[in-house]
This record gives structure tokens, C-alpha cells and sequence, in this order.
């Protein structure tokens, strides 16, 4: 029997391009992880939150556990989760290597699902996000 893992995620950028910050709520396993990328656009952060989270989950099961898990990937950009599941062209090309990478990932799980939610519902993620991005802003103060 498969073990579903319901992992949030979200990716924000304060300019687009600007500061941006990734949220990752594993919330089967109870595990948060919130941090800063750089200058990125939000497209970028919201894929790079993605990728962050899917390797988070592997290296928290381990291969064998991974290869048999169903992973259920939510997040508040229906744009991303439109490419994710061939609704919308990938015309950028820095996009089709995130798609590629997140592809290449799922090849480690037993099954991944993409799923549009709605801000509401993010809202563990999105405060990861937030919180990561308004420590960096007090640090680049301090310094």
C-alpha cells in the first residue's frame, strides 16, 4: 500500500524579479521548512519551492520508502500546476528546466499528483515564505 504525503509549497518574490523566499509545509510528516533563493521572479520561486520540497521528501523517507509513496503536491500559482500537468506550453526556456528537474524527481516516488488550491488554503507555506524573506530584510538592515 502506498503512503500519500500532502506536501504545501509556495514561492514569493518582493519586486518580480526581486527577493524571493520558498515555503515548504510536508504536513503528513510535520516538517516546515521556509528559506531565501535570492533575486528570483515568483514563477521561479514557486518552482524552486517545488523542487525543494520534492527532495526534502525523498531524503525524509529514503529511497525505498520514496519509490513506494504517492506524493500530493499543492500550490497557490494555477499557472505552474497548469504547466506541471500539460495544460499550459512551457515557453520559457529557464521554466522547461525547472519542469525537467521536477520531472526527473518524480521518477523517485511511486506517484506525484500537482494540485491547484487556493491562497486560503497555503496559508502554512505562504507565512514560510514571508517569514524567511522579512528575516532576510533585517539582516541586510543590520549589515
Amino acid at each position: 500500500m502506498k503512503k500519500e504525503i500532502v506536501m504545501f509549497t509556495d514561492g514569493g518574490s518582493r519586486g518580480n524579479p526581486g527577493p524571493a523566499g520558498i515555503g515548504v509545509y510536508i504536513e503528513t510528516l510535520g516538517k516546515k521548512y521556509g528559506e531565501c533563493i535570492g533575486v528570483k521572479t515568483n514563477n521561479d520561486a514557486e518552482y524552486e519551492a517545488l523542487i525543494f520540497g520534492l527532495k526534502k521528501v525523498k531524503q525524509l523517507l529514503g529511497n525505498v520508502s520514496a519509490k513506494q509513496a504517492s506524493i500530493l503536491c499543492c500550490l497557490d500559482s494555477e499557472l505552474v500546476v497548469r504547466q506541471l500537468n500539460h495544460q499550459y506550453k512551457l515557453k520559457e526556456v529557464r521554466i522547461q528546466q525547472y519542469f525537467i528537474e521536477i520531472w526527473n524527481l518524480m521518477l523517485d516516488f511511486g506517484a506525484v499528483r500537482f494540485e491547484h488550491i487556493f491562497r486560503e488554503k497555503n496559508k502554512v507555506a505562504d507565512a514560510l515564505v514571508n517569514e524567511a524573506l522579512d528575516g532576510q530584510a533585517k539582516q541586510d538592515f543590520l549589515f
